[in-house]
């Protein structure tokens, strides 16, 4: 059988698997003595991204390590937008004043109206 003719087969064979999608399933399941350890379920798809799309599966495009249209999930961009919210804040609180933001992630102390300005400027 001459080289290129079975590399043409080969590349046939891949072009038909990603243009229909291909299904691999099985379980892996580790027993002792009737008793299941460990089950581990395998399920592989190989297709196109074209084919894939059209199942609905884009996983990849919302993956911020995979895609850089990823803008990140509504928590984070609520994270993003509430400290910058608290920096302004800040920001406008301490106008004139000659001492930085507290930048400490340690939760205030509670005041128990003892006198005491520990941590305060007056």
């Amino acid at each position: 059988m001459p080289y290129g003719q079975s590399t043409s087969s080969l590349a046939d064979i891949l072009e038909r698997v990603l243009d229909k999608g291909i299904v691999i399933a099985g379980d892996i399941r580790i027993n002792l003595l009737d008793i299941e350890l460990l089950t581990i379920k395998l399920r592989i798809l190989v297709a196109s991204v074209d084919k894939a799309k059209e199942m609905g599966i884009d996983w990849w495009e919302h993956d911020p390590s995979l895609s850089s249209r990823h803008t990140g999930s509504p928590l984070e961009q609520e994270n993003r937008r509430l400290r910058a919210e608290l920096e302004a804040l800040r920001r406008d609180r301490l106008d004139g004043e000659e001492f930085p933001p507290d930048t400490t992630s340690e939760e205030p102390e509670a005041d128990t109206g003892g006198g005491t300005t520990r941590g305060r400027r007056p």
